[in-house]
């Protein structure tokens, strides 16, 4: 006779995904998307991690299209939620670091006059993880930085959304 399973909470994983093209609206409406599905998924808009994973990928998805970005190819925005956190994952079709590997955690280090450089470090000041991962097949990059959301539980969507319709 065996012992009976001890019961688990459920794990509730959701998934946005999203292939965008490679220009400046392709980087607004990415970061447009990615606020308003978090607060789909009941992380308000103004929250620290909705502005927070908000400027990661406004940053990913801006460096997409200025340094990874290859004629006639888009990049892919996926946005995921479970174990406590948000993930975000940006892939463009250029291959190699969007970077040199220089500084401290792999970002260059910036002179305080430069107009550009800043982006990884503002992606490295929001995230509480971050790495580059070369796409099989290669071409390509993605660049997944991750949000903890602490003491943040995802809603029974068996309840009703008493919230949402204004009671």
């Amino acid at each position: 006779m065996t012992a009976p399973f001890a019961p688990q909470s459920a794990v509730t994983v959701r998934v946005f995904s999203q292939r965008l093209s490679a220009t400046p609206r392709g980087a607004r409406l990415g970061r447009h998307l990615a606020v308003n599905q978090l607060h789909s998924w009941g992380i308000p808009h103004g929250t620290d991690v909705s502005d927070a994973v908000a400027s990661i990928v406004a940053e990913l998805a801006a460096n997409a299209v200025t340094h990874g970005r290859v004629p006639g190819r888009d990049f892919e925005l996926r946005l995921s939620i479970a174990a406590g956190s948000v993930r975000v994952e940006v892939t463009d079709s250029r291959s190699g670091p969007p970077f040199p590997l220089t500084g401290p955690g792999g970002v260059r280090p910036t002179h305080p006059l430069d107009e550009h450089g800043r982006g990884l470090l503002l992606v490295a000041a929001l995230a509480d993880r971050w790495e580059i991962l070369g796409r099989e097949p290669s071409p390509g990059k993605t660049v997944r930085a991750e949000v903890d959301l602490p003491g943040w539980f995802p809603p029974d969507p068996s309840l009703p959304r008493t919230a949402e319709a204004g009671q």
